[in-house]
């Protein structure tokens, strides 16, 4: 028995969810489908699959194995890869992770020009707003926003974010216009971040001519994912800063206005983050790559 050509066929079936489907996939007979599989639950001695008449699941003995083979024939191509001329065309799956705003505004839209350039990557894209453990959640790369912690991973800088004070127009009819950073804290409502890791309330900032002020309270709305805070803002909840490049078209669409533009808060810096151990993949540099080139081709992600 080919272990490693079981073990693909084994993975597509589960994926494909019927024993027809991954044969088509795989160009394959659906009787040679059939015997990689019974090969490899006779080599383990243990049952892999449930079959019904229609449809294929898997057992808690196979779950276990799957997880582990997807590993595997992950290394395995990209060990194949690194040691030929594969390089010029990456393959295999790349598990990515990405913010929400990105992932909604920036990433997904644009998806379709990487996955036409490198049609033998299959990413998995993780979207969440969380810290990520690149290592224990077995994740290829990350994008995320903030200067970093861990020394330990590979950081490529890929643009900058600057944020706008924003609010609806409904909400500034009903509350007015702040001249002042400090207006809002009497007949205003603010819109702040949370953190359930760090059990943290993040304070809008302003800044101006070396003056800093920070705003916590009052403060009746408090989320931790990006696109639900923008929606708070046009829900008319109160008084938020978003980055410009999520704020372009509500402020197009007059959903959205922004108020006390001449203080700024601090650029955000934005990076694609990977393991040191991942530097030689072809499959992460080419997203990295073209992570680079989407974010340099908007002036809005290169604010200075």
């Amino acid at each position: 028995m080919d272990q490693i050509q079981a073990m693909r066929v084994f993975a597509r079936v589960v994926e494909s969810g019927t024993f027809t489907l991954a044969a088509t996939t795989l160009q394959l007979p659906k009787a040679s489908v059939t015997k990689h599989v019974q090969a490899l639950e006779d080599r383990l001695r243990v049952k892999l699959l449930n079959r019904t008449t229609r449809r294929v699941t898997v057992t808690t003995d196979g779950a276990a194995y799957y997880d582990r083979a997807v590993r595997l024939l992950s290394d395995f191509d990209e060990l194949e890869a690194s040691m030929s001329q594969v390089r010029a065309t990456p393959r295999g799956r790349l598990r990515v992770d990405v913010g929400t705003s990105i992932a909604r505004m920036l990433i997904i839209p644009q998806l379709a020009s990487f996955q036409a350039r490198y049609p033998d990557i299959q990413i998995d894209l993780g979207v969440t707003d969380r810290t990520v453990d690149l290592i224990a959640d077995n994740v290829d790369c990350v994008i995320r926003g903030g200067e970093l912690s861990d020394q330990s991973l590979v950081a490529r800088r890929v643009g900058n974010l600057e944020f706008l004070t924003m609010a609806s127009p409904a909400y500034l009819q009903r509350h007015g216009t702040p001249q002042h950073p400090r207006d809002l804290e009497n007949g205003h409502n603010s819109v702040i971040f949370f953190s359930p890791v760090a059990q943290r309330r993040y304070p809008l900032e302003f800044q101006q001519n070396g003056e800093i002020v920070e705003i916590a309270n009052p403060s009746t709305l408090a989320v931790n994912e990006a696109n639900a805070y923008t929606s708070s803002l046009l829900a008319g909840q109160g008084v938020g800063q978003i980055t410009s490049y999520q704020a372009r078209e509500y402020l197009q669409s007059g959903e959205l206005v922004q108020i006390l533009p001449e203080w700024t808060q601090p650029l955000l810096p934005v990076y694609v983050v990977y393991p040191p151990n991942s530097h030689l993949s072809a499959k992460v540099r080419a997203f990295v790559d073209w992570v680079v080139e989407i974010f340099a081709a908007d002036p809005l992600l290169q604010c200075k």
